[in-house]
C-alpha cells in the first residue's frame, strides 16, 4: 500500500538533493515524475526519488514498494515524539548488525591509535582522546557492511580487502577530526558525554590535533593506492569545509532556507557516509551501477541520520545526547523542526533571520517547535530518506550484510541519542 503524504510541504530533486520544490503536495496521494523542471502527477507516491551522484536531474517515483520494506518499516507509523522519560533505545538493536562486523572492527580504535602514534606525549593524548573505544563506530560499521555486501554481489568472498578496512578507519578519523573542529567553531564544552578537547587543552591545540588527525587519514588514504578512491574521499573533506561555511550563513526566503539546510546537511554529514560507501565499492567492482547504489544508500542514510539528530535536539535530554539540548538554537541554527514549524508560526521567520540572537528567542522558538508538528514532519522526512536507502541497497544480491544495512535504517529512526 502506498504511504500517504502527511502535510510535508518540502521535497527536493537534483544533484545531491539541492533543488527545492515548495508545497509540492499535501495529504492527497500522488506519483510525481520530475524531469528538467517539469512535473507530471499520475497516481500514488510510494518512495522518495533519488538523484544520481553524477548530476542527473531526473527523478522518478516508483509505483510498487519493495517487499523488503514491510519488515523494516513496521515501526514507521507508530513512532512517538521522544521525550526525556522515553524508554526507547537503539543500543540493543545495534548489536545484531554489529555482530556481522565485530571481527573486522575488533581492533579498529587501537589500529587508529597506531596510525596516530607520535612521540610527543601531549599531542598523542589529544589525538587519542576520542578514540577510546566507547563509541558505537557507526560509520565504520556501515562502511564494512557495505564492503562485504558489495564483495558478495561481485561474486567475491565476503571477507574485507585490506583497502576496504582502511577506508573504514579513515572514515572514523575524518569524522572525529570534523567533530574536533566543530567544537572549536561552536565553542562546545561537551561531546559524547566528555569535556571537549578545546575545553581541556584550549582551542589552538584542539585545532592542531584535528588537523593532525586529518593529515594522518590522508596518508593512510594514499597508501591504498587507488587514485579514484583518493579522489572520492578527498571530496568529503571539501564538502565538510563548504558545509561549515554554509552553516555560518543563512538565506532570507523560506524556499532558499530549506534548500540551504538540506544541502548543508549533505555536505556536513551525509557526504562522508556516501563517499566512504562508494569508495569500498570501487575496490571490488568496476560496475558504475554498484558504485551508485553504494553512494545513494550512504547519502540517504546520512541525511536521515542528521534529520533525526536535529529532532533529538528538541526531544532528548542533554544526558542522553552527550551534549546540551537546544544546542542548535543557541548557535543560531534553524534545523528541520524549526523550518517546518514556520508554516504554523510565521513569527519564527524574523527569529531565524537574526539567528535567535534577541533575548528570549531561543525559549520562544523552542516552544513554537514543540507546539507545532515540526518534529513529526522532520521525522517523516527522515523516514522517506530511509525508504529510498532501502530501495537502493535492495538492488544488491541478498546477503546478511544487505539485510543488516536495511535494519540500520530502522535503528536510525528509533535512536534516542
Amino acid at each position: 500500500m502506498a504511504l500517504p503524504w502527511r502535510q510535508c510541504s518540502w521535497w527536493m530533486v537534483g544533484n545531491h538533493g539541492v533543488t527545492l520544490i515548495n508545497n509540492l503536495c499535501r495529504t492527497q496521494q500522488r506519483t510525481l515524475t520530475i524531469t528538467g523542471g517539469s512535473i507530471r502527477r499520475t497516481g500514488t507516491v510510494d518512495i522518495l526519488g533519488s538523484p544520481s551522484s553524477t548530476g542527473s536531474e531526473a527523478v522518478a517515483f516508483t509505483k510498487k514498494p519493495n517487499p523488503l520494506w514491510r519488515k523494516s518499516f513496521r515501526l514507521f507509523h507508530t513512532m512517538q515524539t521522544r521525550c526525556c522519560c522515553s524508554n526507547v533505545t537503539s543500543d540493543e538493536q545495534l548489536k545484531a548488525p554489529f555482530k556481522l562486523v565485530q571481527k573486522d572492527l575488533k581492533n579498529l580504535y587501537e589500529d587508529i591509535k597506531k596510525e596516530l602514534f607520535v612521540s610527543k606525549t601531549e599531542l598523542k593524548s589529544l589525538c587519542d582522546y576520542y578514540f577510546d573505544g566507547k563509541g558505537k563506530a557507526f560509520r565504520p560499521m556501515i562502511v564494512v557492511l557495505m564492503a562485504r555486501a558489495c564483495n558478495l554481489h561481485s561474486n567475491r568472498q565476503r571477507d574485507l580487502l585490506p583497502g576496504q578496512r582502511s577506508i573504514a578507519m579513515i572514515s572514523e578519523m575524518i569524522h572525529t577530526a570534523s567533530l574536533v573542529h566543530d567544537d572549536v567553531i561552536d565553542g562546545s564544552d561537551t561531546r559524547r558525554g566528555k569535556t571537549t578537547l578545546n575545553e581541556v587543552w584550549g582551542e589552538r591545540k584542539a585545532i592542531l590535533a584535528g588537523d593532525f588527525i586529518l593529515s594522518v587519514a590522508s596518508l593512510a588514504l594514499g597508501r591504498i593506492g587507488n587514485n579514484t578512491v583518493v579522489s572520492v574521499l578527498s571530496q568529503v573533506i571539501e564538502d565538510l569545509v563548504r558545509g561549515e561555511f554554509m552553516q555560518l550563513g543563512s538565506k532570507e526566503t523560506e524556499n532558499e532556507r530549506f534548500k540551504h539546510y538540506l544541502d548543508k546537511t549533505f555536505k556536513k554529514t551525509a557526504s562522508l557516509i556516501a563517499n566512504s560507501c562508494k569508495a569500498v565499492s570501487l575496490l571490488v567492482s568496476s560496475d558504475p551501477e554498484v558504485h551508485e547504489i553504494a553512494f545513494q544508500y550512504g547519502r540517504n542514510v546520512g541525511i536521515a541520520f542528521q534529520l533525526v539528530d536535529d529532532v533529538l535536539d528538541f526531544t532528548s535530554c542533554a544526558n542522553q545526547l552527550g551534549k546540551p539540548s537546544a544546542a542548535d538554537l543557541r548557535l543560531g541554527l534553524a534545523t528541520g523542526p524549526v523550518l517546518f514549524a514556520c508554516q504554523q508560526f510565521p513569527e519564527l521567520h524574523e527569529m531565524i533571520i537574526r539567528r535567535f540572537s534577541s533575548a528570549g528567542d531561543v525559549e520562544r522558538a523552542w516552544q513554537y517547535v514543540l507546539q507545532s508538528n515540526g518534529v513529526q514532519q522532520t521525522n517523516y522526512l527522515a523516514q522517506r530518506y530511509c525508504q529510498e536507502a532501502i530501495r537502493q541497497i535492495s538492488k544488491l544480491s541478498p546477503s546478511p550484510e544487505r539485510e543488516a544495512l536495511i535494519q540500520l535504517t530502522e535503528i536510525i529512526l528509533i535512536r534516542d541519542k
